[in-house]
Parts: structure tokens; sequence; C-alpha cells
């Protein structure tokens, strides 16, 4: 997919045509270049990536499915699912939002389909397809790729930016989408700093809990589907399906905590209390009452045999062994100090977490350039003119469930429309999708 650029000269084009360099292959700038390329057909665009991969994060999203979008129609909703940046979001979807996403895509023969739990999919089930359809969209209006350039320094030309690669060659444009993505260390940063930004420090989001040496662990891959988990000594609490790992705890509920808690739990190095409701529609008062209805209904059945909470068989055998009760002992006759202790453990069942584990290859990053610096309008910067923002070196970061792409596809698009007007307000075609 590597293309030579036609002409690499090193200052602005001076045939009346401008050149945005977007920096970064992934999706958020792809969407801006082949938006900004198909907005003003006078622009030349060139996106460079610093590896020798396209779209890795859109190949592996959905494990290979892509999960493109969240099937979430109202804005107000919708910025709930952003741990940070939601203000600015609130302002960024109504030039761009899910249902934009939507026609976008199927406008360029790509159906989504949705799932019980929102997340949208190509129905064909593949990343290929979303890949497919912007490399089509790139190979449409000629955007140069250029892989393995990695930018070290953005210098500042009386007309326009020049870029200096690692390898110490320079190119230089007019218009310059930085689509970077996150960066784990605030040394990445530095490049960006120099041209005057303040990056909020990253720290790790989207990651799963360890717990070595528990022997929950022992459980790995029973999923229960509803349970409520919290950190101790904080108001941080999520709901939603939990997968028991070999390492500790995944799933929905533990991710939406980890992106939700993201600073937090940094600062705490990691080390905290989870303390999990296998049974959340319960609270330890109300479950009494349950157990006393249960125990008369089903009296005369072995409490191993009869798991009246839907729980998996092996969680259930789990929590007993946990509570100290006899597996073959009846309903009727479980002891009420051993009842006290079940029902304490599957409303309040703790689990000492120390360290943390990146999910599968979906991590996303907290921080990045501030918004305040950034002009929600145009993803423009503020501090330095023709430079703009998109995807995730800014900071702005949603949970997991298709709202991490929802972002770079609408800060994409912002940034691609505005940058086509700048670059030629005389010559545009339709800005439709």
């Amino acid at each position: 997919m590597d293309k030579k650029v036609k002409s690499l000269n090193n200052s602005p084009l001076g045939d009346g045509g401008k050149r945005l360099i977007v920096i970064g292959g992934g999706a958020a700038g792809f969407f801006c270049a082949v938006n900004a390329a198909r907005i003003n057909p006078l622009l030349e665009v060139i996106i460079v990536e610093k590896t020798g991969k396209l779209l890795s994060k859109v190949k592996v999203s959905g494990g290979g499915r892509c999960n493109v979008t969240h099937a979430c129609y109202s804005m107000a909703e919708m910025i709930k699912k952003y741990p940070r940046g939601s203000s600015f979001l609130k302002k960024a979807f109504h030039h761009f939002f899910t249902t934009d996403t939507i026609t976008w895509f199927k406008e360029r023969g790509v159906e989504l389909k949705t799932e019980p739990d929102g997340r949208m999919f190509p129905v064909s089930n593949t990343s290929q397809t979303i890949i497919d359809c912007l490399m089509k969209e790139v190979n449409k209006y000629g955007i140069e790729i250029l892989m393995n350039k990695e930018v070290k320094a953005l210098n500042k030309l009386p007309d326009g930016w020049q870029l200096l690669f690692a390898n110490e060659t320079t190119l230089a444009a007019d218009f310059i989408c930085i689509a970077s993505g996150g960066y784990p260390k605030s040394t990445q940063f530095e490049w960006l700093q120099k041209i005057g930004h303040f990056v909020e420090p990253p720290v790790p989001s989207l990651f799963t809990f360890n717990m070595p040496g528990n022997t929950v662990t022992a459980l790995m891959g029973v999923v229960a589907e509803n349970v409520s988990v919290k950190i101790a000594g904080t108001k941080l609490a999520e709901q939603g399906p939990l997968l028991i790992t070999h390492w500790g705890m995944s799933g929905p509920a533990i991710l939406k905590l980890s992106a939700w808690g993201a600073r937090q739990l940094a600062t705490d190095n990691y080390k905290f209390t989870a303390i999990v409701n296998w049974v959340p529609s319960y609270n330890e008062q109300s479950l009494k009452d349950k157990f006393q209805q249960v125990r008369f209904d089903i009296a005369a059945q072995k409490i191993s045999n009869r798991n009246p909470f839907s729980l998996p068989q092996r969680l259930w055998e789990y929590l007993l062994l946990q509570s100290g009760t006899n597996q073959d002992i009846r309903w009727a006759d479980l002891p009420a100090k051993e009842q006290n202790k079940l029902i304490k453990n599957l409303c309040t069942q703790e689990f000492a977490v120390n360290g943390k584990t990146t999910f599968k290859e979906e991590f996303v990053t907290a921080g990045g350039i501030v918004l305040n610096e950034i002009d929600h309008h145009t993803m423009e910067s503020k501090i330095a003119p023709n430079i703009f923002f998109c995807g995730e070196v800014i900071d702005t970061d949603g949970v997991t469930g298709g709202f991490n792409f929802q972002n770079a596809w609408t800060t994409g698009f912002i940034a691609a429309k505005a940058i086509a007007e700048k670059a030629d307000t005389t010559n545009l075609v339709a800005t439709s999708y």
C-alpha cells in the first residue's frame, strides 16, 4: 500500500494548489484525508505513517470485525460514554454524529448491523470491509501514502510548515492534520509541545485487572452476564458482563471501570480493591429476604444443585467454597453463619488487584493535547495556525463499544471539512457525505 509521492518539494505548492499532510495512518487520519480530498479536489493530500502498517486498530477492533460505532442516536446519552472530552465532543457531534457515520459508510457500499448491546459492525463481520472501503477512497482521490516516516519536528515556514523526519529528510505543507494516535509516554509529545501546545499526561485506559495468586483465576473463561463492580474507597462503579481470565478479570464492566478510573488507578499504581456484586439486583438485606423465600421453595434440594440466581455453575460452586458452605447440604439445613457469609460474597466480594493488562490490541490512552487549545468547530489549533488535530492524540477517550472510533470519524471529518474550505473556498464540490 506504499506509494511514491510525485512532488516532494520542500516548500508549499506554488501552482495555486495546496498541500495537506496527515500524520498518522489510522482511522482518524484516513477519514480526514479522504474527506478533505473529496471536498476539495485541488488539495494535494499525503498520509505519512511512522510504521509499516496502516489502519492497524481498525483491523483488530472487535475481534477482527471492527466496532465501527455505537447505535446511540442521542447526543446527551452518547457523551456519557466519554470519561474525558465529553463537553468538547458534545459540540463536535453537531457537525458529524453516529447517524452520519452510518450514512457515510452506507453510501460507499458498507452496511452496518447492530448487536444487542448496541455495538455496530459491518454486516460482513470482518474489519477488512472497512479497510477496503477507506483504501478505495484513498485510491479514488489520488491520496499519497508514505510508510515508515516518523515525524520528529514541525518547523514554521513563512507560508506553511515543514516536517522533519527521523532520517533528516523534510517535507513542506500548507496544512497539517495530526492524527498520530495516543502516546503512552509524555516525552513522545515533545515535538508537539515545541510548537506551543500543552499536553495532559497520558495514562492507559481500557485495561483488565490483574489478581495474581487469586483462586478466582481457576474459573478462567467463565462469564457472569451482569455484575456490578466498584473500587473501594472511591465513587467508581460500573455494571455489565464480567469475564474471568487466567490473570484476573476483564469484560465490559471491568473495561468501563478502567476507563472512568484511568487517572485514579494510575495514581494508585494499579493496586486497589475491587468489590464485586454478582447479583446486582440485590443488596445484602434484600438478598437475605430472597434466601428465606428460596429456603422455603426448594428446601429439600442440595444447595450446589440449585442455583437460584442464574449464575454460571462453576462460579456458584466457587462462591459456595469461598463461603465455607457444604455443597451437599440441603437449602433447608443451611446454617445462619454460612448463609450470611454466602450473602456477603454474593453482594460484596472483595478482590485485591495488583497490576493491569492491556485489553488485546484495542488499548486506548487517556491524555493528549488539551482541549481548550483546539477549536471544536474546525479541530484547528488555537496556538499554531493551519495545524489541525483529530482522534486519540487529543484529550478525549471513550469506553469500549465503538465510541473511540466515533471520536475518530467525527474529529477527522470536522478537520477535513475545515481544511478543504480553508484551502480553497472557490473550488469546492458538494460536502454531502
